[in-house]
């Protein structure tokens, strides 16, 4: 099926999400509000092998509690890392591979997938194409194995996490490098302010992913977190992280973001 052929298909399943109940995808059932196109497919295998670790940081998935509901973004939906986080709803459309009154899925960012321009000009990864690359148990949860690649309709969606945000500690006592994640809410972070509790507050820098990077001399005092997400909300965890904090350490927030 050519690309012509499947925006059309796009068009007409939009004007059908906004007059038409499916059964099995009750949450796409208000105006297609919010639905956009793309294309999915899958990496790794059944266990979620590849899928580990990633652009965003994050390291051992199933250890940080994102599991295999994940997914790894192209260049036009990662945004430099800056969608590492976000979770998304999504939803195969007009392929003989969709599995029947099958509901939308639901992950979160947690990698990049690169494009391939010595392939081909055409590769799903390359920009301008919106691409989800999925784990292969989450693909097969809306589309059959023999599909290999499907258009689908995807939006953003606030996260629902387990637990606090939680803040691991890398680095050095020169140079404090903070991974935030398990992050609710919209879920990307988009922005971190840090402050000792003899300092005042410090704009931390991207480092990579959901990494957060700054050279403030923070040893021997508790630790407190402005965290901001792309949506424009700012959260605050006052004292997260103890006056006795050691590098390779998490610290959770006792709340998370809403």
């Amino acid at each position: 099926m050519g690309d012509s052929q499947l925006l059309a298909g796009y068009y007409v399943v939009i004007l059908g999400l906004i007059f038409v109940t499916t059964k099995g995808s009750n949450d796409i059932n208000h105006g297609g509000h919010g639905w956009h196109f793309a294309h999915a497919t899958f990496y790794g295998d059944i266990n979620g092998g590849d899928t580990m670790y990633g652009a965003c940081g994050y390291g051992d998935l199933f250890k940080q509690g994102y599991g295999l509901e994940t997914a790894a973004l192209s260049t036009a939906l990662f945004n430099d890392g800056a969608a590492c986080g976000a979770c998304f709803q999504i939803t195969c459309i007009d392929s003989k591979w969709c599995k029947q009154g099958a509901r939308p899925i639901r992950v979160t960012a947690t990698n990049f997938c690169p494009p391939w321009y010595e392939e081909t000009p055409q590769a799903w990864c390359n920009p301008p194409r919106k691409h989800f690359d999925l784990s292969m148990p989450m693909f097969l949860k809306i589309a059959e194995y023999k599909g290999g690649i499907v258009p689908v309709l995807y939006r953003k969606v606030k996260c629902h996490k387990k637990g606090g945000v939680k803040f691991e500690l890398k680095g050095n006592s020169y140079w404090l490098m903070v991974l935030v994640y398990n992050a609710g809410g919209v879920g990307d972070v988009a922005g971190v302010n840090i402050k000792g509790s003899k300092t005042s507050w410090t704009q931390m820098t991207r480092n990579w992913g959901q990494n957060w990077q700054t050279w403030t001399r923070l040893d021997g005092q508790s630790l407190s977190f402005q965290v901001s997400t792309s949506n424009g909300k700012t959260f605050q965890f006052n004292e997260v992280v103890p006056a006795d904090w050691q590098i390779g350490r998490t610290y959770e927030s006792r709340k998370n973001m809403h």
